[in-house]
């Protein structure tokens, strides 16, 4: 019974190894025409990517246009140096009076839960905007964080009211 003890080896740093199969030795090139990567490496005859000194740059898509010059640009003297626009855009999800109308009763609360209940204002984290398209016949209480302006005449007109919410 002690000789089962001493002959188990517990388990540590200095006698854990990987699991058979799961490292692979690495590529060694121009080890001889046999070894399958002899002559040119694995780079070809020739081209750009044959020669010494060749990368990949990072960004880089094969020659065609990349995508931080596709992208519209800020206004400035170095167009190309400029950064590109869209990341400064504000987002806003839209919500028309017409489906308001369509979807709420006559005396409803509208808040951003019940827009959402209804499929209306379905992205978290959005800001929604109520603008002015369809036409509204129906007397509402609309929360929302912005307006427009014709939205705001619409909604007042129909004896409605429009509810600003603060962000943060």
């Amino acid at each position: 019974m002690a000789d089962e003890q001493t002959t188990e080896e517990r388990i540590g740093l200095h006698n854990l190894s990987p699991a058979p199969g799961s490292r692979k030795a690495r590529k060694r090139v121009g080890r001889g025409e046999g070894s399958g990567t002899g002559k040119t490496s694995g780079r070809g005859q020739k081209g750009w990517g044959s020669r010494s000194g060749a990368k990949r740059r990072p960004r880089f898509e094969g020659g065609q246009n990349p995508i931080h010059m596709r992208m519209r640009k800020l206004r400035g003297p170095h167009m190309k140096k400029s950064m590109p626009f869209e990341m400064f855009r504000t987002h806003t999800q839209p919500v028309n009076i017409g489906e308001l109308d369509r979807r709420f009763e006559s005396g409803d609360v509208v808040t951003l839960e019940a827009m959402n209940a209804k499929g209306l204002a379905t992205r978290k984290g959005v800001p929604v905007k109520v603008l002015a398209k369809g036409e509204l016949s129906k007397k509402l209480t609309v929360h929302a964080h912005a307006f427009s302006a014709t939205a705001r005449e619409r909604i007042e007109a129909a004896g409605g009211t429009c509810e600003l919410i603060s962000e943060g």
